[in-house]
């Protein structure tokens, strides 16, 4: 602690020469003897206690070697985590002791016995009371920790709050929220381009584990990008909202008819149906195990029909070294060209939120009207409400010409929102699908 303080509030004998400096620099010089004491009692109280007990609900950590093993409940804690481990992870930003309980509920019957893993401390503790004091931990340098439990002897009581105190848990941040998805984040590209009708651009996934969306080409009525839906399935997924009410609603009933987006046609082997609880709409996707490390490439064509607009995807097929068709969908009380240009990457399913996530966007190119291509060579930053507190995991930059994003990991660093980015200028797709 600074001063020599410990956390109980007693000092040290070495202080107290130093307690005229303090009264002069505190501005008590002047009060009488009972109340200067009682003032530099306060003063020294608040001094040593820069630190504050930090309280982590245990539902905020994951489970490995299989994230969606234990089950995790802001009423039950942890629980069925027999077999895995569980770890939090904490950013301390004051190297120093750290002394760490966890609060459980024991069964009735037999020992329960647990091992605690600091970075590469390891501390082993019996269950007494309800508590598993693991004692003082020592935390060499500031950064992100992670926190690991593992059971000794094989019982797996439930786990309700981790407890830190000590001198490194002053300005420790922890996401302390249920939600433990990594922060969404997402491309904004401006562009002066007027009358657009055409959107390219390309994708390739560095880190990719399951419950992650890399969405290439976005625009005010939809979206569409690559999918990793679980070890043995991958999509690529075009989808276009409704009109009006359909932007915000759940359940595609309470969307009147008129509304409604309609399938014009899909490729072959392609599922179209409507989607909810995210906005309503026409949704199609195509299975297909596309390749980490490998580009791929989109299209988003539209056609203004009068107060319709035609949005049609095509996406370039590896295998079949072709354009095909994943869907086309007519949207209602429209009749506009594209916008509102976009990219993003969502963790969507939160058990392991703990994993990074990393694409690289580009080369992206808009063609208006008149056949004139623009390309899309600057971007801005931006994420979702979990990124501005909870989960400071977030990133966008320039990497081998292109732009990245990159959520998850609990790595050190941040883009701030709003923070613009050029890439390398690229060359426009050179073939294009049937028609176009």
């Amino acid at each position: 602690m600074p001063g020599g303080l410990h956390s109980s509030g007693r000092c040290k004998r070495r202080i107290f020469p130093k307690k005229r400096k303090f009264i002069q620099e505190t501005g008590i010089a002047g009060l009488s003897h009972r109340m200067k004491n009682l003032a530099l009692f306060l003063g020294l109280f608040a001094f040593s206690n820069a630190y504050a007990e930090l309280r982590v609900p245990a539902n905020t950590g994951y489970s490995d070697p299989n994230p969606d093993a234990a089950r995790f409940s802001s009423k039950g804690g942890v629980t069925r985590w027999k077999g895995q481990s569980v770890s939090w992870f904490g950013e301390f930003k004051t190297p120093g002791k750290l002394t760490v309980s966890l609060a459980v509920k024991a069964p009735a019957e037999g020992e329960v016995k647990l091992k605690l893993t600091v970075g590469t401390e390891s501390k082993e503790a019996a269950v007494v009371d309800g508590i598993a004091k693991f004692g003082e931990f020592t935390l060499a340098k500031a950064g992100y920790t992670r926190l690991r439990l593992e059971s000794v002897n094989g019982a797996d009581p439930e786990l309700e709050t981790l407890i830190l105190d000590g001198p490194a848990t002053e300005a420790a941040h922890f996401n302390v929220e249920p939600r433990r998805n990594a922060s969404s984040v997402h491309l904004a590209y401006p562009t002066e381009a007027k009358d657009v009708v055409l959107f390219y651009n390309e994708v390739t996934a560095v880190e990719d584990p399951v419950y992650t969306f890399y969405m290439a080409a976005g625009f005010s009525r939809g979206y569409f990008g690559m999918q990793v839906n679980n070890p043995g399935e991958r999509r690529i997924i075009f989808s276009v909202w409704d009109a009006a009410s359909g932007q915000t609603a759940n359940d595609r009933s309470t969307v009147a008819e008129e509304n409604h987006t309609t399938l014009l046609a899909k490729g072959e082997g392609v599922h179209a149906s409507v989607f909810g609880n995210e906005g309503t709409g026409g949704h199609s996707h195509l299975k297909y195990m596309w390749k980490t490390g490998e580009t791929q490439r989109f299209i988003v064509a539209v056609k203004p029909d009068g107060t319709f607009t035609d949005y049609t995807g095509w996406y370039f097929h590896p295998e079949q070294k072709k354009w095909v068709l994943i869907a086309s969908f007519r949207a209602p009380k429209d009749g506009k060209y594209l916008r509102g240009l976009h990219s993003f990457s969502e963790n969507f399913g939160g058990s392991n939120g703990h994993l990074v996530r990393k694409a690289r966007y580009g080369n992206g190119w808009v063609r208006d009207v008149s056949g004139k291509w623009t390309e899309l060579n600057v971007a801005s930053f931006s994420h979702d409400p979990t990124g501005k507190a909870a989960r400071l995991d977030r990133f966008m930059g320039v990497e081998d010409g292109r732009f990245f994003l990159s959520h998850g990991g609990f790595v050190p660093g941040f883009t701030k929102f709003g923070e613009k980015f050029t890439r390398p200028a690229g060359k426009p797709p050179t073939d294009l699908p049937p028609g176009l």
